[in-house]
């Protein structure tokens, strides 16, 4: 069985579960935790206002049934998303006016970041077979500029299509969660404190969170200024390739099975690979797993072999030069 729903009646159906909300923490009354609504699903979500304009919301639920939400054209805000478990997909019903960016599939691994300006008509799919849970980071753009911008607030060109009016589409971009994110998410899902020292303890991850996803953001501005001289549709698959390889760390596609994967030849891939990213598929990976690494190591939440293989490096390759470099 599929519910379909309107955006607005899924709110309506939130609110109505106010009563059932109660405090996560005793010392702190932003801190709250709701019952998702019985006739939808099961579950909680928690929400944490850390400061006006900057809010988590952690949420755990699954659908009794296939759930579709159909929201309305609607002015959107900056968001992080981080979906740590369950799959769906999310289009736009109002393609004459706005191509939604981030519209396609979803799955469990993935962040969504969303700049401000108007999001279009659009439905989400939802399953009953799923397990849903998801960090969701909402800062609005003026706090988001006081931390990114220049002293005056004003963000760099690069940032510039971040902020947008409610007469433009939103930005909307889907991502690949990296191990680096992985450990401020944990961080704030396990936080050890309560009260103030909670609050300063989770703003700082968001901002960690926050300053990993622009740091990719930059990289994708960079490399969209080299991918200028290809036809769309290759720079696209390309930009697909360099997304499966980041998802296989452990056991990364071959070039011939990378290529078949996005749909282009072997040496369409390399040669638009190295035009878009400045380097060969095979050493953006090993650099890519090196900075991942030196990530994992700085926490020091693992041993320098678990941290191998997290990366995909063997023992025998990793684990001993850099324990060496480490004494």
């Amino acid at each position: 069985m599929t519910l379909t729903i309107s955006g607005t009646s899924y709110l309506e159906e939130l609110l109505e579960t106010e009563h059932t909300k109660r405090p996560f923490d005793p010392f702190d009354p932003l801190d709250v935790l709701w019952q998702y609504p019985s006739r939808l699903g099961k579950g909680q979500c928690r929400i944490i206002q850390l400061r006006e304009g900057l809010q988590i919301m952690i949420g755990n639920i699954q659908f009794h049934d296939d759930l579709i939400t159909r929201v309305t054209e609607r002015e959107h805000g900056l968001e992080f998303t981080f979906l740590l478990s369950g799959t769906g997909e999310l289009r736009s019903t109002h393609e004459e006016r706005f191509t939604t960016a981030g519209a396609g599939h979803y799955f469990a691994g993935q962040y969504f970041f969303c700049g401000s300006g108007t999001a279009p008509q659009e439905l989400t799919e939802w399953s009953a077979k799923q397990y849903y849970h998801v960090v969701n980071i909402e800062i609005n753009s003026e706090l988001f500029c006081s931390f990114t911008g220049d002293p005056f607030g004003e963000l760099q060109l690069s940032l510039k299509h971040l902020i947008r009016q409610t007469t433009q589409e939103y930005y909307a971009r889907a991502g690949t969660i990296t191990y680096a994110m992985q450990i401020p998410l944990r961080q704030i899902l396990q936080c050890p404190y309560q009260g103030l020292n909670k609050r300063l303890y989770l703003e700082s991850k968001v901002l960690e969170l926050m300053a990993l996803v622009i740091e990719q953001e930059l990289e994708i501005r960079n490399s969209n200024e080299n991918a200028h001289s290809l036809k769309p549709d290759v720079a696209d698959r390309i930009y697909r390739a360099r997304e499966l390889l980041l998802q296989r760390l452990d056991n990364p596609p071959t070039l011939m099975e990378l290529a078949q994967q996005v749909e282009l030849n072997s040496r369409t891939l390399k040669e638009g690979f190295r035009q878009v990213f400045g380097k060969p598929a095979f050493s953006y990976l090993h650099d890519y797993r090196l900075e991942q690494a030196r990530q994992l190591l700085e926490a020091k939440e693992m041993k320098v072999t678990e941290v191998a293989n997290a990366v995909g490096f063997g023992h025998s390759y990793f684990a001993k030069p850099l324990a060496r470099n480490l004494v």
